[in-house]
């Protein structure tokens, strides 16, 4: 009679087999990771548009308080208390002035809650962009386009802050308004 021969696995392919099977459920974990990071920076992204583009919209509307009124915003809910509620004028006794005060105080406390320490500025600005990055520092200038510029305390896929070359942490969305008034 011949011995039988024992068949099945050896512990070393069983270990070789559970090192592949957990390099697969780290990289389907890493990128999960990645894909909810992405999902909540496009969240962030979108509605900072739509903010930013309200806002334009309003502006366009009163454009003659762009420089007295507008281009005065410079708001960060991290710093900044809670905005104070402007006076409200609900019998039409309101001016141009009281509706664009009214205008930023509703984007301060929409910024304040929507986004992580959020950030919003008006101003005008030549160069937005820096090292192909926004950058919340502006330009000025007469002939500069008025930008309205909305962001949060974002992070680097590493973790680290998202900053620009000043230093500051870099705003989500810049949106340019063409041809508004002064």
């Amino acid at each position: 009679m011949r011995p039988r021969l024992a068949t099945g696995f050896t512990l070393f392919e069983v270990l070789v087999a559970l090192l592949v099977l957990a390099l697969g459920v780290l990289g389907a974990a890493a990128m999960q990771l990645t894909a909810m990071r992405v999902r909540q920076e496009s969240v962030l992204m979108s509605a900072a548009m739509q903010l930013a583009s309200g806002m334009a919209d309003r502006m366009r509307a009163n454009d003659g308080q762009i420089g007295a009124v507008y281009l005065t915003l410079d708001y960060d809910a991290h710093a900044d208390p809670v905005p104070s509620a402007p006076p409200l004028c609900w019998n039409g006794g309101c001016d141009s002035a009281a509706v664009a005060r009214a205008d930023l105080y509703e984007l301060k406390q929409q910024v304040a809650a929507q986004f992580p320490s959020g950030r919003a500025r008006i101003c005008r600005d030549a160069g937005m962009w820096s090292a192909g990055r926004l950058r919340w520092a502006c330009s000025g200038g007469a002939g500069a386009p008025v930008v309205v510029k909305i962001g949060w305390r974002g992070k680097n896929p590493d973790g680290t802050p998202g900053k620009d070359d000043a230093g500051e942490y870099a705003p989500g969305v810049a949106l340019a308004l063409a041809g508004v008034g002064p």
